[in-house]
């Protein structure tokens, strides 16, 4: 149970999409099997458009660039301090933090959509004042805003949290992200507000790395076995965000895995598929050991789940044994 335009040859300055008239969608989905037997999904839009990235350096910006460019759309990507080897973006620096220079980019780039996957875990100005920059960016450049937004905006204390559920943070990243929220909703009502969750990848995804580190005794520490979250992956959730972007539907979107797992049993999964050994993978409780946070918290995505095309696997689906072939 799921709980948890046509192309021009120059990029040019332009009016953006009528919000009376919804970018348009025709979603056919391929299965393409890696060297790890994880799908990918390649999308089409109606048509072509322009599209901005908003932290398109990070594991998320990364993957919604490489889906959108997948899908023959020209994407603008920014990042704050080196540009990722990524071919085929066009890659701008840009410090969300200065709204000025947020607004003169959009101006200037004139995208359809906007996706925000920018944040800083321990920076206000970044993950809540740069996210309201980027909605009102949005809305000066007539852009469809998609805003990445994150489980830390709940307390844990509920069984689930579905898309009517209100905001209660007890971390100060949580309340950055829950401000942020709030901005978005006042500045762009329009918006897509997506909550996500734990967010793995191909192995380079923070989580898969310290799992690594912890294994091999390059670090210290423990995975804690209270800390429950519904992991996704970032391709699953790269492509959601993208068919999001493509319809009318505004306000609260929860975008996680199905499986409700703590991050020592997701730790033993990523252990045995990369030929880790799981008994060295220290285990803890953070209500003990600490630090003070949200525990046990799942997102229920079942609702707009519904309404995708994208499937949202399951870490135990997705966390799955290299093939030998």
């Amino acid at each position: 149970m799921q709980r948890c335009l046509d192309r021009r040859s120059q990029y040019e300055p332009r009016r953006g999409p009528d919000p009376q008239r919804p970018l348009t969608v025709d979603l056919r989905f391929h299965t393409k099997a890696n060297a790890r037997s994880w799908p990918t999904a390649a999308f089409q839009y109606g048509s072509l458009v322009d599209i901005l990235v908003i932290g398109g350096s990070g594991l998320l910006g990364l993957r919604i660039t490489h889906q959108a460019q997948l899908a023959g759309h020209r994407v603008m990507a920014t990042f704050h301090s080196s540009a990722p080897p990524s071919a085929g973006a066009d890659w701008r620096k840009l410090d969300i933090r200065r709204r000025d220079d947020v607004t003169a980019l959009a101006l200037h780039a004139r995208p359809d959509v906007i996706i925000n996957a920018a944040y800083r875990l321990s920076e206000w100005e970044t993950t809540a004042d740069g996210a309201a920059h980027v909605a009102v960016a949005a809305v000066a450049a007539g852009a469809r805003l998609v805003h990445v937004s994150s489980d830390a905006v709940f307390s844990g204390t509920a069984p689930s949290y579905d898309e009517t559920r209100q905001p209660d943070p007890v971390t100060p990243y949580g309340a950055a992200k829950a401000a942020a929220e709030t901005a978005v909703k006042g500045i762009a009502p329009a918006a897509v507000i997506a909550r996500t969750s734990l967010i793995i990848g191909d192995g380079d995804s923070p989580h898969e790395r310290l799992v690594h580190e912890l294994a091999s005794g390059a670090a210290a520490g423990v995975l804690f076995s209270d800390q429950v979250r519904c992991p996704v992956h970032v391709t699953d959730l790269a492509a959601a965000l993208l068919e999001l972007a493509a319809t009318p539907r505004a306000g609260i979107c929860h975008l996680a895995g199905p499986d409700a797992i703590s991050r020592y049993e997701l730790g033993l999964l990523i252990a045995a598929r990369d030929g880790l050994d799981q008994a060295a993978l220290p285990v803890g409780l953070r209500a003990v050991i600490g630090p003070p946070g949200a525990l046990d918290v799942r997102l229920d995505s079942t609702k707009t789940q519904a309404q995708l095309t994208t499937r949202l696997r399951g870490a135990r689906e997705f966390v799955a044994p290299r093939r030998s072939d």
